[in-house]
């Protein structure tokens, strides 16, 4: 999948070069408890035109984010990016956007640090986030886990460019999402 989606998205061969060597090492990656990194999965999920996003305020990391968590095998990656969004957001009808059926593809991959969390027993690892599309309804009530979150809002698209810059020029170049 990794190759695949670098040359989908001219991307580098060497690119997540961490994720890489952790599965040659043969390391279960889709442990929450495998360091220095483990598999995530997120959502980016867009209104009917491509032109708002839903955002969630993490409660742990203080900022506004797209929806997401860790990957729970054997689950398919794309199911458990859903599963994450309905979770956070308390939206009903989310889908997976049809691009990601037709190209067995994500979004985007990302790995990025995370802080410790002594409390958890957790050191400073990385989250290798496999990252989908999901269509909403905005008429869709929004009902936020606040114990997950602070809140969940629709904000314009742009946001996305401090979030997650490369996912946003990935949705624009396939005509996912719209400026």
């Amino acid at each position: 999948m990794l190759d695949r989606h670098a040359n989908a998205f001219d991307g580098p061969e060497e690119g997540h070069a961490l994720l890489r060597e952790q599965i040659a090492n043969g390391d279960d990656i889709h442990s929450r408890r495998t360091f220095p990194g483990h598999v995530t999965t997120s959502a980016f999920i867009l209104d009917a035109t491509g032109k708002r996003i839903l955002l969630i305020h993490h409660r742990s990391l203080d900022r506004w984010l797209q929806p997401g968590g860790h990957y729970e095998a054997p689950e398919d990656l794309a199911a458990s990016a859903l599963r994450e969004a309905r979770e956070e957001t308390g939206m009903e009808g989310l889908v997976i956007d049809p691009w990601h059926r037709m190209s067995g593809l994500p979004i985007d991959i990302d790995s990025h640090r995370i802080p410790a969390r002594p409390k958890r027993g957790e050191p400073e690892h990385w989250h290798h986030d496999i990252r989908y599309v999901v269509r909403a309804r905005e008429s869709a009530a929004l009902r936020p886990d606040l114990t997950e979150v602070h809140g969940a809002e629709w904000r314009e698209l742009q946001e996305l460019e401090a979030i997650a810059p490369q996912a946003l020029r990935n949705m624009r170049r396939l005509g996912l999402a719209h400026p």
